[in-house]
């Protein structure tokens, strides 16, 4: 009896020997892991590449000298000039933009240039034509809501929702009285920026530049007779 009592021992001896041994294992299998991601990753080796990328994409949108731009809350201007200044031993380069609606030169840095968008293409304009075309939508908000709203859309930079608000705000006539004096204002201010961008773009003078919109706007115009 004693023979088998030892022989039972001896197994259990055995199975803790193995069980220690697949935990030391497992532990050495986890920071085998642990040290390869450490090693396989490091954030200071992958960090740069995917930063000089989205310096690249910054830095291929250079504009030139004359070029037209796009302020959002200001409008078309042109580069008038690209400069360097020093600011605490640092060089920065920018534009200078003139917006000449506003009488107004803008200094734009050109690592901020995410604020400025090229003018539109020949596509957009005849887009922003038909969306001229088409029915203003009739809002049943308050005018003060619906004026912020329209005042975001002019400010945005973005042609289609300048153009949206010139449709909107348009009512057929140049009649002073036909408009309340806030809406008026607005509908200048979007009017006179879309404008601006079509004039850039198409390379025509202001006068037939307003023709085109009014026609598309069917504007009738007080001072002028039906043939």
């Amino acid at each position: 009896m004693a023979k088998k009592k030892k022989v039972k021992k001896t197994k259990k001896t055995k199975n803790l020997k193995t069980s220690k041994k697949t935990k030391n294992l497992k532990k050495v299998k986890t920071s085998i892991k642990l040290t390869e991601k450490k090693n396989a990753s490091p954030g200071s080796e992958e960090k740069p590449e995917i930063r000089k990328i989205k310096k690249q994409a910054t830095e291929k949108r250079i504009y030139n000298l004359k070029d037209f731009v796009v302020y959002p809350k200001h409008g078309v201007g042109k580069i008038t000039a690209i400069e360097k200044a020093t600011i605490g031993e640092i060089d920065i380069h920018f534009y200078k933009i003139l917006v000449e609606k506003e009488k107004l030169t803008l200094t734009v840095p050109i690592n901020q240039q995410s604020k400025l968008r090229p003018i539109s293409s020949i596509n957009q304009i005849n887009k922003c034509i038909s969306i001229l075309k088409t029915k203003p939508k009739i809002k049943r908000t308050m005018w003060s809501r619906r004026a912020q709203e329209y005042d975001q859309k002019i400010n945005s930079g973005k042609i289609y929702e300048l153009s949206e608000v010139v449709k909107d705000l348009n009512k057929n006539t140049d009649i002073i009285a036909d408009q309340s004096y806030s809406e008026r204002q607005l509908f200048e201010k979007a009017y006179e920026r879309l404008k601006s961008e079509f004039e850039a773009v198409l390379n025509i003078s202001p006068e037939d530049v307003q023709k085109k919109m009014d026609k598309a706007l069917g504007r009738i115009n007080s001072s002028e007779t039906v043939e």
